[in-house]
């Protein structure tokens, strides 16, 4: 067994989040000062920093959590206090009675991990006194209201071009994956070959799974966000666009499973593969024009499936891969004419 540690991310957060999250909890930590007289004012640092979240609707999620538990954190943390004192002991204690509420609550884990934290900086900090307790939950609030206006005022976050861009890869792969498959239908290649084309069209099943993410992704940022009205058309026409994908991709994967299931090195002299493969083409045509994106070369704008093929004497000794080719490029045809 290999245990991996991981401390670095594929790639940065924006650095725009990062100022984001610093102006956030910069002002949180003076404007506190200034209001609460006290000890430092770490709460509101603290909620002001995790508030600030990749979309608004995260960040106001995150603040409702935060500050549920910080409330809850302090309220245990006050009332062990002044019956037990402030101890090692009770501060352990506490810990555990935090952690058993919110189980016992069904709290979310964040919500719980922050009731225990809370409970034990309230302790670890000192305080014991209702005066104390009611500051603190003050200062939270305080933070997290600061981090949600921090992240509407300066450039909300819109997570809507990754999701069309998604999607626009998810098209070029597919028609690739058409082209390959036309290909290794038209003339012999070797059973690795075979199997190197199925397993690329197989990555077109990740490939749909992750902008299907990434259109939820969008979907969340223009929630609650100020500049939502310009950009849903964007993302509804990115959405449609998966949906007549998705069917395509499913069917892809089929026929090419199938043609590596029943492949033989004889079955390319068969007229009616090569027809076949022929339309496959016309449909990677198709589906390149029907791209919510630009293409990477100019595509003819013209749709290039002709009507349903048709084999009326299918090879008996390859009529069944025949008949699941023609069956997947029906479909195929039948999506992308709905899609015009």
């Amino acid at each position: 067994m290999r245990m991996s540690l991981a401390f670095r991310a594929p790639r940065r957060s924006p650095l725009l989040q990062v100022v984001k999250s610093a102006v956030a909890t910069v002002a949180a930590w003076m404007l506190a000062a200034w209001l609460i007289q006290g000890p430092p004012p770490v709460f509101a640092a603290i909620a002001a920093l995790l508030v600030v979240q990749p979309s608004v609707n995260q960040s106001l999620t995150k603040a409702v959590e935060r500050s549920i538990g910080v409330i809850a954190g302090v309220v245990i943390a006050s009332g062990l206090g002044i019956l037990l004192g402030g101890e090692t002991w009770v501060i352990a204690l506490a810990i555990v009675a935090a952690l058993l509420i919110a189980w016992a609550l069904r709290m979310t884990s964040g919500t719980a991990n922050q009731v225990a934290i809370s409970t034990m900086l309230v302790l670890a900090l000192g305080g014991t006194d209702a005066v104390y307790a009611v500051d603190r939950v003050l200062e939270t609030l305080l933070g997290a209201a600061l981090g949600i206006i921090v992240n509407l005022v300066i450039v909300p976050p819109l997570a809507v071009a990754p999701a069309r861009e998604a999607v626009d890869l998810l098209a070029d792969e597919l028609a690739a994956s058409l082209d390959r498959l036309a290909d290794a239908l038209e003339r012999p290649t070797s059973r690795a070959a075979v199997e190197g084309v199925l397993l690329e069209a197989r990555l077109l099943k990740p490939m749909r799974e992750k902008a299907e993410a990434a259109l939820g992704d969008a979907a969340e940022s223009l929630t609650l966000n100020p500049r939502r009205t310009r950009h849903r058309a964007d993302l509804q026409a990115a959405a449609d666009h998966l949906d007549r994908l998705a069917p395509i991709v499913t069917q892809t994967i089929g026929m090419t499973r199938a043609f590596a299931d029943h492949y033989e090195p004889s079955v390319s002299a068969e007229p009616a593969v090569g027809a076949i493969g022929e339309q496959l083409r016309r449909a990677a045509h198709d589906v390149r024009i029907a791209s919510s994106g630009a293409a990477a070369e100019p595509v003819e704008e013209t749709p290039a499936l002709t009507a349903p093929l048709t084999v009326r004497h299918p090879s008996p000794e390859h009529w069944m891969l025949i008949g699941s080719l023609l069956e997947d490029l029906r479909r195929i045809h039948e999506t992308l004419t709905e899609s015009r």
